[in-house]
């Protein structure tokens, strides 16, 4: 039952008519094309055959449109789409929308026909047409032919079409009054038509032959397209690579100038320090000095209390009062040697505590400036001034004791005395006058020890501050010195960075040296294969009515003399001027030239040009 209602559909009988007169039309366009040899032109009647059944099959099911004068029924709206859905469209549609002798939609779309088969789109443009179904159901009922199955198998068979090559004039044609009627006579077969199994075999070998040149000439361009990415993605990575030298060699300048300051401020700072250690030498040498002054006058004074002492213990003996004086003046002199005792054990302390700065120094020292022998020699003499203050210290204490032995053997004598005192009252009496006078010169002297005392708590104050002092330097220059380690270790990376792009820098010259070299050679091959080209493009060959002497001889065909055209330029000669033949890897057999190109053509063979 299917297959009867589609015999009976008459849409279906014409879809299938069209598509049948499709490929007749389409097949003995190819077989003449390629029986002629040439480009085909306007005037050549199987192609507008063609083109009446390219309209009448686009024409099939087309809707109509209501315009305000009458209806419209035109191909032109569904042609004029492949711009928006093909961008290379753009191009045709332009130049027939400015073509000054068309007036009518219908003219424009022939028109739009001939320009696409001039450019071998025509397949490419309608098949975007057809897969968009969705814009073509505007335009065409449902069951038309470019929205079946037909439609697909006539883009299809559009593609052969490629092989034609057609050089149509449109300008001054008229193609709006044109009549577009079938001319069915044209693919009835005759009786010479059904032997010609040489001339297919011509057709055959021309066909690949033609086929050959074009793929290579599309290998070519895509080679060359290629080439020119390949040479612009590396101009633009080695911009890229010299902008990043140049960034590198200025932070390398910035950094040695940086280098250069740094040591320069390293060499000021090692200046100063020197100049302050020799300062700090020559203040402690006369601290020390003051100090040893100032022992000296302490021993004096300490002998002059032993005399004086002395003088006492025979005084007592005489004087009873004196011994009550005595006796208070023990309690303070005890007192005073309690605190003499205190201030010496401090000063032993902070002796004690200048020891372990000094060792504190010298290891700090020993540190930064291991080179530094002259630093290494002051501070042996500071431990040497050191030991023999330690030793006046040892000395002074020793004194100490034998001060203590006298004060016991002098409370000894007093209680010796004490016996005595009964006798010698009246003897106090007399001398006690004498005895004041000399105790306030006492006083006098033990305000004068008061004084030495608190120079000497002063000095260690000051001694103290210049420690804490050279403390700090010295903790300001071992982290300058840090600084100084750490930009060196940062200078020595940027130079193995530096390194390191010098070569990849080098590696890449090499690298485009290399394709340089390969695109020069290249360049020059697409050059022969052009050059190539062009002496085979654009090359028209005569018919053989026209032609009616050689070009060689200038003398009449004839049965003796026959015609033979030159396949490189199209010239006809005849066979008794020239039997140069030459052979082809797409023809079963040579191939006949005229005495010029054969001469070219071995030239080019022995030079290696395609």
């Amino acid at each position: 039952m299917t297959v009867k209602s589609s015999v009976k559909d008459p849409t279906a009988v014409e879809r299938a008519n069209l598509l049948n007169m499709a490929k007749l039309s389409i097949k003995g366009l190819i077989e003449s094309a390629l029986s002629f040899g040439r480009t085909l032109d306007s005037d050549y009647p199987p192609l507008q055959q063609f083109f009446v059944v390219m309209e009448h099959c686009l024409k099939h099911g087309l809707k109509v449109r209501k315009s305000f004068l009458s209806y419209n029924k035109t191909i032109w709206g569904p042609l004029e789409l492949v711009e928006k859905l093909y961008p290379e469209a753009e191009e045709i549609a332009a130049s027939v929308r400015d073509l000054p002798g068309l007036k009518t939609p219908l003219g424009r779309a022939r028109a739009w026909l001939r320009l696409a088969l001039m450019q071998k789109k025509m397949a490419d443009y309608l098949r975007c047409l057809i897969i968009q179904r969705d814009l073509l159901s505007e335009f065409y009922e449902y069951h038309a032919l470019m929205m079946e199955e037909e439609g697909a198998v006539i883009v299809g068979l559009l593609v052969g079409l490629n092989v034609i090559d057609a050089n149509l004039c449109v300008k001054g044609e008229d193609l709006d009054s044109q009549v577009g009627v079938i001319d069915f006579s044209v693919y009835l077969k005759s009786d010479d038509d059904i032997g010609g199994k040489e001339r297919d075999v011509q057709i055959a070998a021309i066909l690949d032959q033609k086929n050959y040149v074009e793929e290579l000439n599309r290998q070519l361009n895509s080679t060359v397209s290629s080439l020119h990415a390949r040479v612009d993605s590396l101009e633009k990575s080695n911009t890229k690579l010299i902008e990043e030298l140049a960034i590198a060699k200025n932070n390398i300048i910035k950094l040695q100038e940086e280098n250069h300051q740094l040591r320069s401020e390293n060499t000021l700072i090692l200046m100063k320090t020197q100049h302050h250690l020799e300062a700090t030498k020559v203040d402690v040498e006369a601290e020390l000095q003051t100090y040893k002054h100032s022992r000296q006058g302490l021993d004096e004074m300490y002998s002059e209390a032993r005399r004086q002492l002395r003088e006492e213990s025979q005084l007592r003996q005489d004087m009873e009062n004196e011994l009550v004086v005595q006796v208070s003046m023990k309690h303070e002199i005890e007192l005073a040697m309690k605190l003499l005792e205190k201030d010496i054990h401090e000063k032993q302390d902070t002796l004690i505590g200048l020891r372990q700065q000094l060792d504190e120094v010298k290891a700090i020292n020993m540190e930064m400036y291991q080179k530094l022998q002259v630093s290494e020699d002051a501070m042996k003499e500071k431990s040497e001034i050191i030991s023999r203050l330690e030793d006046k210290t040892n000395q002074i204490n020793a004194a100490m004791k034998q001060l203590e032995q006298r004060l016991q053997q002098a409370e000894k004598a007093q209680m010796e005395a004490e016996a005595e005192d009964e006798k010698l009252k009246q003897e106090y009496v007399n001398k006690s006058e004498s005895l004041q006078k000399e105790f306030s010169q006492k006083e006098k002297q033990l305000l004068q020890l008061e004084t030495d005392l608190k120079i000497e708590k002063e000095w260690r104050q000051t001694l103290e501050d210049d420690l804490q002092k050279e403390k700090e330097t010295v903790s300001h220059l071992r982290i300058e010195t840090q600084e100084i380690i750490n930009l060196k270790k940062e200078f020595l990376k940027l130079q193995e960075k530096n390194k390191q792009l010098k070569r990849i820098c080098e590696d890449q010259e090499a690298a485009l040296q290399e394709l340089a070299s390969k695109l020069s050679e290249s360049k020059l091959k697409i050059e022969d294969i052009k050059e190539a080209n062009k002496a085979l493009q654009g090359q028209v060959w005569l018919k053989d009515k026209e032609a009616t002497h050689c070009k060689i001889c200038e003398k009449e065909f004839s049965l003796s003399k026959r015609k033979h055209h030159c396949r490189n330029c199209g010239e006809i000669f005849c066979n008794a001027c020239s039997d140069n033949e030459l052979p082809l890897p797409s023809s079963p057999r040579p191939v006949r030239v005229c005495d010029s190109c054969h001469a070219m053509l071995i030239q080019r063979c022995s030079s290696n040009v395609p």
